[in-house]
Formats: C-alpha cells, sequence, structure tokens
C-alpha cells in the first residue's frame, strides 16, 4: 500500500499536545486488551492488517520539550514539519485504523535522512526501530516505546540516536499481522533532528540554563567593533528560527562543506566546515568579502555596514545558492553564529581589538616605517586590525581530550588557508591559552591572533639595515568581548585566550610556542637602553562625528643631568579597520628642546573640515609620532588608535507589545553634521518581519534636526525580543541602534527593556 495522506492535516487529538487544562499523563494509560481480528483496513484491500493514516507530530508538545517552538518550520499553516533535537525523546500520535493490539500488531518505524539516495538496512543514514515495551529500549541507540492509546489514536515516545546524523530525516511506518499481510504508510513531511546541548549525551552539552539560553535560543544580541579605547556595541538578529534558515544550514553543511554521512553528526567536522562554507572564497558559499575604502568599491552589492541581521543574506543566498555581496569579519561571524544556532551548535561571536594578522607562522607581526612615519606594507604581509570578530562555538575535543572540550574558536573570514581552505578551527581555548600550537585545528593561527609580538623597524633605504625601532609584547589582543549572558553588555573574556600580559605566565607561554613553532624567522629582543625621554599620547576618548578634535604629544626629559633635543613629525591618517593606512589627514613637523627634566607638549588641532572627506568605511584613525633624539640618534616610535562616534538610533514603542497585536514603532536619529543628510535610509530587523525593512527619507535632515520614521510590528510569540536599526546616507554610514522588549501575552502586558547602543 503507498503512501496514505492525512485528511486531518492540522488536526491534533484533544490532551495530546498539552494544549488543554485537562491534559494527562499518556504513560499512566493502561495496555489495551485483545480485539477482534475482523475490522477492516481502511480501503477494504486487506482485512485486519493495522494501517496507519495519519501521524499528527504533537508540534505543541515536542516543540516546547525540544525547546524548538519557535522555527518556522513548526508554525506553517500547511505542510507543518518536526524540528526536534537528538539524544531526547519526543512524541507522536499514530491515527490507526483501529486500536492497536500488541499481541498480534508488529509495528516498526523506519527512519532515513531525506536526502541520502541509498541506503541499507544498517547504515548511519537510516535507523529501523521496532515498537518496544516500556522500558525495554537500549540506552544511546534509536528507541520506539509504547506510551498509550485512546480509541484508534496510539501515542508513541520515538528517542533519536544521541549521536544519529544532524540533518531532515524522513519516517516510514511498517505494519505487520502475527499471522501474515502488511502495509506501509510513508509521512509526507521530514523530521529535522538537530544537536541537542540539553543532552548529556551528545557532544555539544552545555551545562547551565542561562547558558543554553543565550547561546542557542537567543536570536538576537550584540557585537563588538571599533577600537579598543572607543569599543562599539554592533546590533545583530541571528533570526536562527526564520523561514529558509534551517534548511539553508543544512544545505551549507551538506552541499557546500561536503560534509557526508557519519561526519554529519560531528559537530567537530560540521563547525569547520561551516567556517570554510559561509565565506566564498574557494567553495559556493554564502558571503563575498570586501574590505574597500571607497563607497564605490561595494558597487554591485550591498555595503557590509548595511546589514542589520543574518536573515536578507540567508534568504538571498538560499534562494539562487550564489553568494552575497558583500561582507567584512562581523558579517561572517554574525551569518556563521545564526547557522550553529539553528542546527543547534552553542555559539557566540567574539571580538578582539589589535589582532594581529601573521601570514608567515613566525608568532611575530613585523611593521616596516620609512622616515616620515609611512608604513611600507609591501615589504611584509603582516597586519594588525583594529579589531577582528570570529566564533566561539562549544562541544567535546575527543580528538584532543577531554581537557579541551569547551569552547572552540572558529573563524569564517577568509585570511590563511587551513588544509587548502580558507577556514580556521575548531581550535580549543585551552590549546590556544597553553600554547599548544600543534594542537588541531589552527591553534597557532588563533594564538599568534591574540598574542604575537609586534615589531617595528625604520627603513632608511636599500643599503641601510632595518633599524629595531620597539618591540611591543602588550598591545596585540585586547579586550576580547562577547555579550554578556542575558543582558545587553559586554563581557571581557581575555582571560580565556592568554595569560595576563606582563606577567612571567605570558612570557613563558609565548617563549613555549615559539620553540614549538616551526618557522625560522629571526627573533631579535634587543632594544636600545636609552629611555631618558618618555613620551605619551592625550586623546579625547569621546569625539562625535562633527566636532573637532586635538592630539597631544607629552613630552619629558627624565634625566636630571642632559639637556635633548627631539625632532619629528606628528601624523593624522585614516585607517581601516584591518590596519591599512588610507589618506594622510594631517601632519606637523616639530622640533624641542628639553632641559633636565622638563616637561613639554606638542598639540594638533584637526577640524571637521580636514578629517570629513578622507574618512574611509569606519571613521577610524591612526595617530602616529616619529620622533628623533638628535644628541643619541636614538628613534622613537608611537602610535595609537582613535575614531570617533557617530550617533545612536533611539527607538521607541508605542503602549505595551502584546503577542499577535500590531504595535507601532519610532526610529529617530539627530544630524550631528555640520551639513545636511541626503538620500537617507532606515533598515529594520524586528519580530514578525519576514524580511529586512528599508525606509527612505523623503527630506534631507538638516543639521541638528532629526530624521524619524515610524512602522508597525507584529511579534508573532511572547517573550523577548529585539528590534535592531541602521541608518545610512550619502554623508554618514555606519549608524545604529536598538531596543530589547518583552512582548506579553494576549491576556497580558508587554514593556522595553532597555534601549540604544
Amino acid at each position: 500500500m503507498g503512501s496514505v495522506k492525512s485528511k486531518l492535516a492540522s488536526w491534533c487529538p484533544p490532551r495530546c499536545c498539552g494544549s488543554t487544562s485537562d491534559s494527562y499523563d499518556l504513560r499512566a494509560l493502561p495496555r489495551p486488551p485483545q480485539l477482534d481480528s475482523s475490522i477492516d483496513v481502511i480501503d477494504g484491500t486487506r482485512r485486519g492488517v493495522l494501517a496507519v493514516q495519519a501521524i499528527d507530530f504533537c508540534n505543541d508538545t515536542n516543540g516546547e520539550n525540544h525547546h524548538t517552538s519557535k522555527f518556522n518550520l513548526m508554525n506553517r499553516s500547511v505542510d507543518r514539519s518536526l524540528v526536534i533535537r537528538r539524544g531526547q525523546a519526543f512524541k507522536l500520535d499514530l491515527l490507526l485504523n483501529r486500536p492497536y493490539d500488541a499481541s498480534r500488531d508488529a509495528l516498526s518505524f523506519i527512519f532515513y535522512v531525506a536526502d541520502v539516495e541509498k541506503r541499507g538496512p544498517s547504515d548511519d543514514t537510516s535507523a529501523a526501530v521496532p515498537l518496544l515495551e516500556k522500558g525495554s529500549e537500549t540506552a544511546g541507540s534509536w528507541s520506539a516505546v509504547y506510551e498509550g492509546q485512546m480509541d484508534s489514536h496510539l501515542m508513541v515516545a520515538v528517542t533519536p540516536a544521541a549521536d544519529c546524523i544532524v540533518a531532515a530525516w524522513r519516517i516510514d511506518i511498517d505494519t505487520k499481522l502475527t499471522t501474515g499481510g502488511s502495509l506501509s504508510y510513508t509521512h509526507p513531511q521530514p523530521i529535522y533532528v538537530l544537536f541537542n546541548p540539553w543532552c548529556l549525551n551528545d557532544a555539544v552539552y552545555m551545562p547551565g540554563h542561562s547558558h543554553r539560553e543565550e547561546y542557542v535560543l537567543e536570536d538576537g544580541g550584540l557585537m563588538y567593533r571599533g577600537v579598543y579605547n572607543r569599543i562599539k556595541p554592533t546590533p545583530w538578529n541571528y533570526a536562527q528560527y526564520e523561514k529558509d534558515i534551517l534548511e539553508c544550514a543544512l544545505y551549507l553543511v551538506r552541499e557546500v562543506g561536503k560534509v557526508k554521512g557519519r561526519a554529519r553528526s560531528d559537530p567537530i567536522r560540521t563547525a569547520r566546515a561551516l567556517s570554510a562554507a559561509v565565506n566564498a572564497q574557494d567553495d559556493n558559499g554564502v558571503l563575498i568579502g570586501n574590505w574597500g575604502a571607497e563607497l564605490s568599491d561595494y558597487d554591485g552589492g550591498t555595503h557590509p555596514m548595511k546589514w542589520i541581521g543574518s536573515l536578507a543574506i540567508l534568504q538571498k543566498y538560499y534562494a539562487k545558492k550564489k553568494p552575497v555581496k558583500y561582507a567584512q569579519c562581523w558579517v561572517f561571524a554574525g551569518v556563521l553564529t545564526t547557522i550553529c544556532r539553528a542546527l543547534g551548535i552553542p555559539c557566540r561571536p567574539v571580538s578582539g581589538y589589535d589582532a594581529a594578522h601573521d601570514s608567515q607562522g613566525s608568532l611575530t607581526v613585523d611593521i616596516i616605517k620609512d622616515d616620515d612615519g609611512n608604513t611600507m606594507d609591501h615589504f611584509t604581509t603582516d597586519s594588525v586590525w583594529n579589531y577582528h570578530v570570529w566564533n566561539e562555538v562549544w562541544m567535546e575535543r575527543p580528538d584532543l581530550g577531554a581537557e579541551y572540550g569547551g569552547w572552540q574558536a572558529i573563524d569564517s573570514t577568509p585570511q590563511e588557508t587551513s588544509e587548502d581552505l580558507y577556514r580556521c578551527g575548531p581550535a580549543s581555548l585551552r590549546a590556544v591559552r597553553d600554547a599548544e600550537i600543534q594542537r588541531p585545528y589552527d591553534a597557532g593561527y588563533v594564538f599568534a591572533q591574540v598574542n604575537a609580538d609586534k615589531v617595528l623597524w625604520k627603513y632608511s633605504g636599500e643599503i641601510q639595515p632595518l633599524k629595531l625601532l620597539a618591540r611591543d609584547t602588550t598591545s596585540v589582543g585586547q579586550n576580547i568581548s562577547t555579550k554578556a549572558i542575558g543582558r545587553m553588555e559586554r563581557e571581557d573574556i581575555t582571560d580565556t585566550y592568554k595569560y595576563p600580559e606582563r606577567t612571567w605566565e605570558e612570557r613563558a607561554t609565548m617563549e613555549k610556542a615559539l620553540r614549538r613553532s616551526s618557522n625560522i624567522f629571526a627573533r631579535y629582543y634587543l632594544n636600545d637602553a636609552f629611555n631618558d625621554v618618555a613620551f605619551d599620547f592625550e586623546l579625547r576618548d569621546d569625539i562625535k562625528i562633527g566636532q573637532d578634535f586635538s592630539v597631544i604629544l607629552h613630552m619629558k626629559n627624565r634625566s636630571s643631568e642632559n639637556k635633548h633635543t627631539v625632532r619629528g613629525v606628528l601624523r593624522v591618517d585614516t585607517v581601516t579597520y584591518t590596519g591599512k593606512t588610507g589618506e594622510d589627514v594631517k601632519r606637523q613637523d616639530f622640533e624641542e628642546s628639553l632641559a633636565p627634566e622638563e616637561k613639554r607638549q606638542v598639540a594638533m588641532m584637526v577640524s571637521f573640515n580636514e578629517y570629513y572627506k578622507r574618512l574611509v568605511d569606519q571613521a577610524s584613525f591612526n595617530i602616529a609620532c616619529l620622533a628623533t633624539i638628535v644628541e643619541k640618534n636614538f628613534d622613537y616610535f608611537a602610535q595609537d588608535d582613535f575614531r570617533v562616534r557617530n550617533p545612536d538610533i533611539k527607538i521607541s514603542v508605542e503602549g505595551k507589545p502584546v503577542s499577535r497585536k500590531e504595535f507601532t514603532v519610532t526610529v529617530k536619529l539627530e544630524n550631528p553634521l555640520p551639513i545636511p543628510l541626503k538620500n537617507g535610509k532606515f533598515y529594520i530587523q524586528g519580530p514578525g518581519l519576514d524580511e529586512q525593512l528599508k525606509i527612505s527619507l523623503d527630506q534631507n535632515v538638516q543639521p541638528g534636526e532629526f530624521a524619524t520614521a515610524q512602522f508597525q510590528l507584529t511579534p508573532p510569540w511572547a517573550g523577548r525580543h529585539q528590534i535592531s536599526a541602521k541608518f545610512s546616507s550619502k554623508e554618514m554610514h555606519d549608524v545604529d541602534g536598538f531596543l530589547v522588549i518583552m512582548v506579553a501575552p494576549p491576556e497580558a502586558n508587554g514593556h522595553a527593556e532597555t534601549n540604544g547602543l
């Protein structure tokens, strides 16, 4: 007999899904009596054989128990599927042509991975599961257990193996009489089986309710950008429950990541494949990276700063199966967070400041300057990014040992290849912290990213040797940050990657890594002993875009006997967050004579008109000084990062948000510039929006005036939601805001929790 189509597509029997007040425990139901075998099958073709007419997936009960009730696949008006987590029982209600009789009916479930064409009876991609009595199942493997029945409804609890393949599974049900005769039923909708951080036997098990809530279930949050002394929170909507997202995640693992067969059950293999699949560098992955300095560099795609979440990116990619333009590191990290959380792998984005890109595996970053303080990029491909955003995933590491489990670093931003593909990790944070740089995968690269020594050299011509200016052992890998659990605040997790700077443990770890490195790069730890003159920058740390700012260099002659002449240049250059210097904004030559123990300062004012037209995409500057102590021929170089702050978008709601009821949201932004904002647009992501909303302004926004827009949202469920907004115009970019709201059930009232950045 072929597939039996359900006549009750949206039907759910009373008291099955726990949605009514008089629900009961199905396990307490008695065993059915032996029954007369004269009942016909529904089509009358075979007398007495038990026939499955339909399956109710009990989405309400299963969704609540498996923490999957928010998935779009579970809530569609037609063709609802079931999303569950492996290693944990889920309920099925089978509608039969007659009551089940254990004395003469044999019933088996055949589960098989939906996308596998050829399968064998003992293949990892399939499982034949007989219906058993309670207590007779085998721990750790697939099982199906009788729960009870009412009339012709048979309640069954099915438990997938805790290490089964994470994929869409199909289900057949075979029924057979002990006296002969059999039937088979194929259900038209798949069951999506995810990793299970709630299951002790799953490799991604994560202890702690609040940790699972944050790193698996939370569909919005913050990432961090900016510079180490001006950290900028950036809202991001992960949207892992929305339309197409779970299907896209499974497609990326299977088709782009090429993870096949049993490997799809392994979170290590899955996470490593996803770190490659999110970028399109060497496959048909999700995003194309672009680090251009000019707006015209992003023609033909979306500027990375205009993305407000993963939804629009992944929906566009899944519809066309072609890479989406464009991304930078936080966009890659945001999308990777979405995919991992959709699949059930605990994941969080992580930002590190002054992050090193060690292209040679030497554990040093070598920066070469000319006499004017210009960086000579053609001599080396090493760089230090103002910040870099990557990801961490939580899992066991049986390939390394129990002590290496927990958080693992993965990175989908293409920089260097790992085993011939642009990917990185998973690298155990335990291995990184302890300088076990040869541990798979890519622990050495991650170690250098947060702990490399920065060596500054001065180039004075082809026939002159490079002169060591400075060795900086502390600035790389600062303020490693992620969103705090349950709060829209920053948590510093630097100590999970490295020992505190300037401690003997940190230096011992670095030396251990150097001994284990196979790179033969020459190491120089010598430095001139001269330290009579001390230099220090003074920068205001809260300059808003549109304002002028000053750079002050303080100098102090610490000698009580010697006079010193200081000759040098103070300069301000625009810089991308990847450390590439753009146009020079302003420079000022100086020469000062310092008497013994004298203090002096050199000040340079930078006006809005001087820096505005030279700004690159994230309004960052590099402040640098190259000075020479004339009497000693001692060269000093120092630099610092600086960023002018963009305004925040303020978001407010009218009334108290209630689920499934429309409410009005207002977004508001003040123009801080002395010039009008033209062609302004707001980009919105929030509850109930199936796709990113774009609102174009009708008029220019004059200096000091407000750009304002209103729109309506209808949240699909009660609970915590995040509204995120971005603003962009020809004159100002990279402007964000967010509001976290608590949405009440229809019979209650909600409230807003926090606003702004």
